[in-house]
């Protein structure tokens, strides 16, 4: 079972701070397309100095972003399923919120 979550958390990351993907795609350096195909896991895997441009702009480091890139196989140690299950649960609930928030109350 392989769950790649890295594009997940790229898009939340944008979303929960409130970025367009033109505005985040600006200060990356990137286009706006490419920003795009990356958040929807379109094949395109970012470059470890894009994640570095990411870090600096979200001020985290980019060991807790690539917690989001790994995946479950079934060689994997006990420990290591159990990070990314919880970094797959952490996506679910922030995904949770993001829906929740995008929903409009009756006037």
């Amino acid at each position: 079972m392989g769950i790649i979550m890295l594009h997940r958390a790229l898009r939340l990351l944008r979303t929960y701070h409130q970025l367009s993907q033109i505005e985040l795609a600006k200060r990356l350096g990137i286009s706006n397309s490419y920003l795009s195909e990356l958040e929807k896991g379109d094949g395109k895997e970012p470059t470890l100095d894009l994640l570095s441009k990411y870090s600096e702009i979200f001020k985290m480091p980019v060991s807790s972003i690539l917690l989001f890139s790994e995946q479950i196989d079934s060689g994997m140690r006990p420990g290591a399923k159990l990070r990314v299950v919880a970094a797959d649960k952490i996506l679910r609930l922030l995904e949770w919120l993001e829906e929740r928030d995008n929903v409009k109350t009756p006037a």
